[in-house]
C-alpha cells in the first residue's frame, strides 16, 4: 500500500495506527533475563518502590530514612502507595505510569485497593507476565544491563544458561572506568595479571577482561555512566583506560561504547538509589572523543536537559556519534516532547528518541505507550508542515520511519563499519 494523506484528521489517524503497530526495539533496560529469576523485577510492590516513586514519597513522608529502610518491601510499598495515590492525586508521571500499567493489564484502579492488585499479581505466571507485558508495551526485543561485577549477576554468566533471544546483553563497565583503584585488585582475584600502574601488560590483560565478557554474554555494545565531571582527554584512569583498552576493545569487535552522562552519585546518600542527581555535562569532552577515535561509535545520552541541544549539534558533525533516550528526569512528558522535537528538527531520523530504562518489568508498558503517543503527535505536526510545501508522505514513508525511530536506526547505527 502506497497511498498518499494530506488532509491532517487522516494523517494523524494513519500515524497513529503505524506508530502504535510497530515493534519495538528497546535499546536499554535494566531487566533481566527470565533465566536471572528473582532478578527480574516485576509486579505492584516493585512498580511502587521503584527509586523514582521513593524520592517522590519522601516529599510528603514525615519518617527517618533508615526507619523506611529497615522495612519489608511491602511495607514500603504500602507507605508509598498511601502518599501518593491515597493522600495526593497520582498525577505525577511516575505515579500515572503505575495507573497506565495497571489499566492497560485490566485491573481496576477505581477501588484503590492494593490488597486486590496484590493478589492479582500473586495470581500470575512469570512466563506468561513477561510475554503479556511485552505484547502490551509492543516491545519485540530488549537490551537488558550486564556487569560482571555484580555478585548477584556474575555466577548466572559463569555457569550459562539458556538464552531467551528476546534479551540481548549489554556489558556494563562503570567499576572499571570509575573505581579502578578497588576494580585493580578484583580482575587480580579473578586471573587477570593486572596492577594498580596501568601499563602495558594491565592494558593487555583490561583488554582480555573486556574480550571475554563480551563473548561470555554476547554482548550487543559496552556501557558506562559518567558523572559532569568525566573529561577527555585526561590523566585520570577513567579517561586512560577508556583510551587504551575500551575503546580499541570496540573497535576491535565492531562494537559501540555507549556514554549515559550526567549524573551527580548519592547528592543525597540516605535516599539509597534514588539519592543520585544531575549535573551539566562536558560535551568538549565527547566532541574530543568522537573527533579522535573516527572510528568508534559512540551511542550517547545526557541526562542534564542544558546538554541536549549541544549534543544534537554534535551529532551533526560527527556520524560515529548516535543520540538516544530521555532517561529519569527527562523522561516526563513535556521534556520528552521537547527533546523529541529538536531532535527531528536537526538531525531527522538518524536518532532513537526513546529507550525505557524500565527496572521493573511492568513498565514497558506505561513508558512506551506514553512515548509512542509523544512520538505520534511530533511525526504528525512535522508531516503536515511538509504537506503545506506540497510534499505529501505516503503510508509507507510513515512506516519506514517509525521503524527507523523505534530500533532500526540504531540497527543500522550498530550494524555500520
Amino acid at each position: 500500500m502506497n497511498q498518499s494523506f494530506s488532509e491532517k484528521s487522516d494523517l494523524e489517524s494513519m500515524v497513529t495506527k503505524v506508530v502504535t503497530s510497530t515493534p519495538i526495539r528497546d535499546i536499554h533496560t535494566h531487566l533481566y533475563d527470565p533465566a536471572f529469576g528473582e532478578l527480574l523485577l516485576w509486579g505492584i510492590d516493585d512498580l511502587l518502590v521503584y527509586h523514582y516513586l521513593v524520592a517522590e514519597a519522601f516529599r510528603h513522608l514525615d519518617l527517618p530514612y533508615a526507619k523506611f529502610w529497615a522495612l519489608s518491601k511491602s511495607q514500603q510499598a504500602e507507605l508509598i502507595w498511601n502518599q501518593l495515590f491515597i493522600e495526593h492525586s497520582p498525577i505525577s508521571e511516575s505515579c500515572r505510569g503505575i495507573l497506565t500499567t495497571l489499566h492497560a493489564l485490566g485491573l481496576d484502579v477505581r477501588k484503590r485497593d492494593l490488597s486486590a492488585i496484590r493478589q492479582w499479581f500473586a495470581s500470575q505466571g512469570s512466563d506468561n507476565h513477561i510475554t503479556r507485558c511485552m505484547e502490551l508495551a509492543g516491545v519485540s526485543s530488549l537490551c537488558m544491563t550486564n556487569s560482571p561485577f555484580d555478585d548477584l549477576e556474575r555466577p548466572q554468566w559463569e555457569k550459562g544458561f539458556a538464552r531467551d533471544e528476546r534479551f540481548h546483553a549489554a556489558l556494563r563497565i562503570d567499576p572499571l572506568l570509575l573505581s579502578w583503584a578497588t576494580t585493580a585488585p578484583t580482575l587480580l582475584k579473578w586471573g587477570y595479571d593486572v596492577s594498580p600502574s596501568l601499563n602495558e601488560k594491565t592494558i593487555g590483560e583490561v583488554r582480555r577482561f573486556l574480550s571475554d565478557w563480551t563473548k561470555r554474554i554476547g554482548a550487543r555494545y559496552l556501557m558506562v555512566s559518567l558523572s559532569p565531571e568525566f573529561d577527555f582527554p585526561a590523566n585520570d584512569p577513567c579517561a586512560q583506560l577508556l583510551e587504551k583498552a575500551v575503546l580499541p576493545h570496540c573497535r576491535e569487535f565492531g562494537l559501540p561504547m555507549a556514554l549515559m552522562m550526567g549524573v551527580k552519585r548519592q547528592v543525597n546518600p540516605q535516599l539509597g538509589l534514588a539519592g543520585d542527581g544531575v549535573g551539566l555535562s562536558k560535551l568538549s569532552a565527547l566532541e574530543g572523543l568522537c573527533a579522535a577515535f573516527p572510528e568508534n561509535k559512540f551511542l550517547v545520552t545526557v541526562l542534564a536537559r542544558e546538554n541536549q541541544h549541544e549534543l544534537c549539534v554534535l551529532a551533526r558533525k560527527f556520524r560515529n556519534l548516535h543520540v538516544f533516550g530521555c532517561w529519569w528526569f527527562t523522561n516526563i512528558p513535556s521534556l520528552i516532547n521537547e527533546i523529541t522535537r529538536m531532535r527531528i528538527e536537526l538531525i531527522g531520523m538518524s536518532v532513537t528518541p526513546q529507550h525505557s530504562d524500565a527496572r521493573v518489568l511492568d513498565q514497558l508498558i506505561y513508558k512506551w505507550r506514553h512515548s509512542r503517543q509523544i512520538i505520534t503527535d511530533v511525526l504528525t505536526e512535522k508531516y503536515v508542515d511538509l504537506a503545506q510545501t506540497g510534499w505529501v508522505v505516503t503510508e509507507a514513508d510513515v512506516r519506514r520511519d517509525a521503524s527507523e525511530l523505534l530500533g532500526g536506526a540504531f540497527d543500522r547505527f550498530c550494524q555500520r563499519s
